[in-house]
This record gives structure tokens, C-alpha cells and sequence, in this order.
């Protein structure tokens, strides 16, 4: 799969992406650190990337424009630290299909992970 690892989530993130096989580069890498939600989402779904950040914007910008893509993975409920996140980024690729993933927008907390379907509707 592919990725754009956002600004509020490590560049590790990004690299052990890339040890596991998949395309993956940070917000940095892409020269998207200072660039828009907007327009990452535009970057991301042009490269037919699934975003992954902590920033909860990114689902509201989803639902608003009712897009069917980019596929979203999102962080919540406070800080976390490299470990946890690689921990439950590697619980949702091995639960989830890379269709699935690409088609959704997937919410990781602490003890649950939840998956909605694109676009998404009230």
C-alpha cells in the first residue's frame, strides 16, 4: 500500500511503513509540511495514497466533500508514542484488506479500532 504519513505523526511511522513493504514517505518527505489538509488529500488521492495522521480535521474535510477517496487512517485520543502507533498501524493492516483500507476511513484508539466506509454519510 501507500502512504503520506502526516505532520503530527512520527517520521518512523513512515520508515517501518517502508520495511514492511509498503510505499511510504512523511508529510517532510513530500514537501507537505506546511501544506493544507486540503491539499494533502488531493496529493494523497492523485497517488492513490491512504493517509495516515492524528489530525481530526481530515474526516470532516472527507464528509463535507463527500469523497469515496483517499482512504484515511486516523489516530485518536491523545499523544501517542512511536511504539503504540506502530503497534495498532500493524493490527489494522493485518485486520483489514488493502481494499478496505483504501475505501474507508478508519478511526485507531487506544482499545478499538472502527471502520467506515467511503464517502461518508449522516
Amino acid at each position: 500500500m501507500k502512504f503520506p504519513v502526516d505532520m503530527p505523526l512520527s517520521p518512523a511511522l513512515a520508515i517501518w511503513l517502508c520495511d514492511q513493504g509498503h510505499d511510504a514517505v512523511h508529510a517532510i518527505g513530500l514537501n507537505l509540511a506546511r501544506a493544507s489538509d486540503i491539499a494533502i488529500l488531493a496529493r494523497a488521492e492523485r497517488e492513490d495514497r491512504v493517509v495516515v495522521t492524528a489530525d481530526l480535521d481530515y474526516p470532516r474535510l472527507l464528509a463535507i466533500a463527500r469523497a469515496s477517496a483517499p482512504g484515511l487512517i486516523l489516530f485518536r485520543v491523545g499523544e501517542w508514542k512511536e511504539a503504540d502507533v506502530v503497534e495498532r498501524m500493524s493490527d489494522v493492516l493485518s485486520a483489514l484488506s488493502e481494499s478496505d483500507i483504501a475505501r474507508s476511513v478508519i478511526v485507531v484508539e487506544r482499545k478499538r479500532v472502527r471502520r467506515r466506509k467511503l464517502p461518508l454519510t449522516s
